[in-house]
């Protein structure tokens, strides 16, 4: 290759590596700002012979959420906790009883609905888990 080529060569991938480092680095500052923002959720539970609900309620990592619980909850119940970044919101009734049970569980986020379940029988475990707002 003559030195006239070699050199555009170079210039080309030397663009080319600076573009894909910008672009690099666009990214991972959105995914630094993803996991410092925070959003805020209303968890909801309504039902009847409901033992348990066990809740992200904030704390922990984004990919280890703390789980909170509360027991014999009085219903209908709601909690609002602010999660962070990519963490998933997430809540979990659980009822046990030989006359039946029945639970609802949803995830609120600024007044829309983001997540529904329901459940019912001897016993009856519902779970409602939301991606993170942030990251759609």
């Amino acid at each position: 290759m003559n030195r006239t080529i070699r050199a555009a060569v170079c210039s080309v991938a030397v663009t080319g590596l600076a573009f894909g480092l910008s672009s690099c680095s666009e990214a991972v500052d959105q995914v630094d700002k993803a996991v410092d923002e925070t959003y805020e959720v209303t968890y909801e539970v309504t039902g009847k012979n409901i033992d348990s609900i066990e809740f992200h309620g904030g704390g922990g990592k984004a990919m280890e959420p703390k789980v909170e619980s509360v027991s014999k909850p009085g219903l209908p119940w709601k909690k609002t906790v602010t999660l962070r970044g990519i963490m998933p919101a997430a809540v979990m009734p659980v009822a046990a009883d030989p006359e039946g049970s029945q639970l609802t569980c949803k995830i609120i986020h600024k007044g829309k609905v983001l997540e529904e379940q329901s459940a019912d029988g001897l016993v009856a475990a519902g779970g409602c888990t939301a991606e993170s707002p942030i990251t759609g």
